[in-house]
This record gives structure tokens, C-alpha cells and sequence, in this order.
């Protein structure tokens, strides 16, 4: 059972505990941030953060993709007070509100929703934004199995969102270690959670629960970008298993070259290496997209379909700029592997998989991409089952 109605006054009842939220309650978050609120997580470090100038990466790094508070209690009942940031787009139908996923020990167990929030409309055409504020909102989960459990809340992947207040109607005490080991993954927004369903059905956190590891998403929506703060902030990040899913964003943003694309890619595998000298370390070329597998970036929304909810994107650039240096998805897989290839002579723990063998050309007739560019939800599902099936077993990157 769930509900998102406004508070109750039963949190005076002294049968209620409010537990301060502090960063040891979560997992997947790199730094927090206290705000006039409550507490916002990151998923880049302070000192990332203020090397970045990009509306688009500020905005991805504090959605909490792969967030979640982990702790033990014999609580029926749980109420999660937040301030989410939704986004609302000029001539375009209402989003639906994030989705806070609940485990119990370690099993799905109910998903609500919270209404409240600032709004951040954004206007395509024009390039603008323009924030309202909003009041907080509660994701409530009761009926819960009596007795001693771990409980987990997935916070919403693709909203902004600080937390207020946690309460429950029984002490809270933290989670024990899971014991398992931690996988770092960074990508695009497909690695985001991009139009999965909700915070635990985004394919790395499909993988990570067939893996059995714990996640650390690094996926930042539109902001794959071989950003050297993102380099030193995985290279700090302690963790077991490493992940890079590149290429995607670098065309699609139409950022560089091919002169400037290998080295930056050496450049962020050198950067990881230095704090991870021999953890597993794997290269993920894109998935297949095929309005920019032989055609450049960037790549522009088309409006023809926005008002009945339809974005499509457009492949911008022209074929015959590859002959300069312009990058696209081939000419990406073809350097990726290359450059692994080239690696691994000195380095027995790097590994490369080819992106479309999570989806390639078998699936697009089936598993059609809605927008051109995103999975949906049920795509999310297969590259998730097929990144564990080749990563994680014997054999794999991370069989190990």
C-alpha cells in the first residue's frame, strides 16, 4: 500500500521516530550537500562540480540515479519526506512524477510517487528555463512485514531531489555492509536511467542485481563527455569492478574529433588507472542508434510530433564530414576498440565490450528506439539481462 497525500498530524504520536537523513544512510551518492531544506545528493564531489559550467551536467549529477537510503528496521510503516525538481517543457504534456522504489531485503516491495515540488519549465525552442518553487511532498510505504528487515529507497532517477525528513514507526539503525563488491559505472543518459520505468529498472541497476554487486551510477544524462573532473572523481571513488560506457554523447553534442578523441580517451582510462591501478576495468562502445551510427552530430530535438508527447531527435551533421575528422557511432566503436586493444598489452585487466551486443541491429525492428536516441522500458530490461549475461559470468569483464 501507498499514498502521497499531504502530512498527517500523527507525527506528534510518540510511537513515530524521526531519523536525521545524513550521507551514511545513503549508497550510490558521492556528496551531499546541506540545503535550507534538508540534504541533496550528489553524484559528482564538490570540487567537480565547481570546475563544471554546464547547465545540462549540473542538472544530471543531482538527479539521484541509483540513490538510495539503506538501513534496518522493524518499521510497518515508512514515511520519506522530499523537495523534488520537476521538469514541465513548453508545448509538451505533463512528465510523470519520479518513482521511489522500495526493497525489502534486497525484494521489490511497493513504488509511490510525490507530487509536490519546485517546477523547472524548460523551453526547448527558445533555450530558456524558468524555476517555480514548490513545498515538500511525502513518499509514504506502510503495511510492511513486521520484524528486523533491510529496507532500501530508491529515490527518483531522473527528478532532483532533497530529502526533509525520514520517519517511522519504529527506531532505524544503519545497514549492515552488504559484503559485496562495488561496481562504478559511468555513461550517458541510457546509463542515466533515460526512460526506464523507475529507479531500480534502469538497466545498471537491473545488471547490478543479477551481478549481485552494488551500483555506483555514474550514467549523467548528456554528459558522457570525457570530462577529466569525471575521470579523477572515478579514479577517488573506491570500488571493485569499473565500467565506461563512451561515444554516444561525444557525437550527439558533436564536442570533438577524431584528432582530440583518442587521446582524451587515453587520457580518462590514464586518469582512472591511477587510483584503480588493477581493478577490472571495462570500455563499452554505444549501443546501436541508427540515426548516428554513419552520420554525425549534433543531434536536434524535432518538434512535429512534441505536442501529442512525441520527441523525436535528428541527426544534424553530414555523412561526408567523417573524411574530416567528424565522429560517429562507427567511427567511435572502431577507435574504442582499438585503443583497448593497444591497452591491454600492459594492462591484463582491460576489457572491451562492443555496445551492440546489448542492442544492436536484431533488436531495432522489435525493440524500436521511441525518440531515436533512448531506450524505453522494456529495452531497459534486455540491456541490463545481456550486460549481466556477458559481464558478470564466468568468462566476463567481472566473472572474476
Amino acid at each position: 500500500m501507498h499514498t502521497n497525500d499531504t502530512h498527517h498530524d500523527h507525527h506528534a504520536d510518540a510511537s513515530w521516530t524521526t531519523t536525521a537523513i545524513t550521507a551514511e544512510l545513503l549508497r550510490g551518492a558521492l556528496d551531499v550537500e546541506r540545503t535550507e531544506h534538508g540534504l541533496l545528493p550528489h553524484r559528482l564531489p564538490a570540487r567537480a562540480r565547481a570546475q563544471n559550467t554546464d547547465g545540462q551536467l549540473a542538472m544530471a549529477e543531482s538527479q539521484p540515479s541509483g540513490i538510495r537510503l539503506a538501513f534496518r528496521t522493524r518499521a510497518t510503516a515508512i514515511e520519506l519526506d522530499t523537495l523534488p525538481t520537476k521538469r514541465s517543457y513548453v508545448g509538451a504534456p505533463p512528465r510523470p512524477d519520479g518513482v521511489y522504489d522500495l526493497l525489502v531485503d534486497g525484494r521489490p516491495a511497493g513504488a509511490t510517487t510525490v507530487e509536490a515540488g519546485h517546477v523547472l519549465t524548460i523551453d526547448l525552442t527558445a533555450g530558456t528555463a524558468e524555476r517555480s518553487t514548490g513545498e515538500p511532498g511525502t513518499a509514504r510505504f506502510t503495511g510492511l512485514p513486521d520484524g528486523m528487515k533491510d529496507i532500501e529507497i530508491w529515490l527518483p532517477h531522473n527528478e532532483t531531489t532533497e530529502l526533509v525528513a525520514l520517519r517511522t514507526d519504529a527506531p532505524v539503525e544503519p545497514a549492515r555492509d552488504p559484503g559485496r563488491k562495488v561496481w562504478l559505472h559511468h555513461g550517458s543518459s541510457i546509463s542515466h536511467g533515460s526512460d526506464a520505468a523507475s529507479p531500480t529498472t534502469i538497466w545498471p541497476a537491473l545488471a547490478a542485481w543479477r551481478g549481485g554487486v552494488e551500483l555506483i551510477n555514474l550514467g549523467l544524462a548528456g554528459s558522457a563527455l570525457l570530462d577529466p573532473f569525471t575521470a579523477r572523481t572515478m579514479r577517488d571513488t573506491p570500488a571493485d569492478l569499473i565500467s565506461v560506457k563512451l561515444g554516444i554523447n561525444v557525437v550527439n553534442a558533436d564536442l570533438m574529433r577524431l584528432r582530440a578523441f583518442a587521446p582524451a580517451v587515453h587520457g580518462f582510462l590514464d586518469t582512472i588507472r591511477e587510483g584503480h591501478p588493477e581493478t577490472p576495468l571495462l570500455v563499452v562502445s554505444p549501443i546501436l542508434c541508427p540515426i548516428h551510427e554513419d552520420t554525425p552530430g549534433p543531434s536536434a530535438p524535432d518538434f512535429s510530433d512534441f505536442g501529442e508527447g512525441r520527441l523525436r531527435f535528428m541527426a544534424m551533421g553530414d555523412p561526408a564530414e567523417r573524411a574530416s575528422g567528424k565522429l560517429t557511432l562507427n567511427v567511435i566503436r572502431d577507435e574504442l576498440a582499438r585503443i583497448v586493444k593497444q591497452r591491454s598489452a600492459d594492462d591484463p585487466n582491460l576489457y572491451h565490450l562492443d555496445g551492440r551486443e546489448l542492442y544492436g541491429p536484431a533488436d531495432v525492428e522489435e525493440h524500436p528506439l521511441p525518440d531515436d536516441l533512448h531506450p524505453d522500458a522494456e529495452t531497459h530490461r534486455l540491456i541490463g539481462e545481456r550486460f549481466a549475461a556477458k559481464v558478470f559470468t564466468a568468462g566476463g569483464a567481472f566473472g572474476g
